[in-house]
């Protein structure tokens, strides 16, 4: 099953740029993303003192054998997405994907 899914990210996901918050550490691999959609009773971006902050979450299913962790960042098509919270989500006994939910956030320091 995980090899299954693991060509359907292939064929139809995007290549993203996972970031390790530990060692820094990129990889390029291939995962879903998606805005989480919502009702809309106020804009997706709220200001704070030092400008607009853009509040919308992201959701990635990716590869069950690349576990994310909180503070991880995916970089995607310009965006740069932090790891909030991750959880491996198995069949059987085998991790078969990992689901996230992303934030916004901003450049690593090199």
């Amino acid at each position: 099953m995980r090899a299954r899914f693991e060509r359907i990210l292939e064929r139809y996901g995007q290549t993203v740029v996972l970031t390790r918050r530990e060692s820094g550490r990129e990889t390029a691999l291939r995962a879903f993303l998606q805005p989480l959609l919502q009702r809309r009773e106020h804009p997706p971006v709220a200001a704070t003192p030092l400008g607009a902050a853009d509040r919308r979450r992201w959701l990635y299913i990716g590869p069950g054998g690349v576990p994310l962790s909180p503070g991880d960042r995916i970089a995607w098509e310009g965006r740069t997405l932090r790891v909030q919270e991750a959880v491996p989500v198995y069949w059987r006994d085998e991790p078969l994907y990992c689901r996230a939910i992303l934030a916004p956030g901003k450049e690593m320091a090199e």
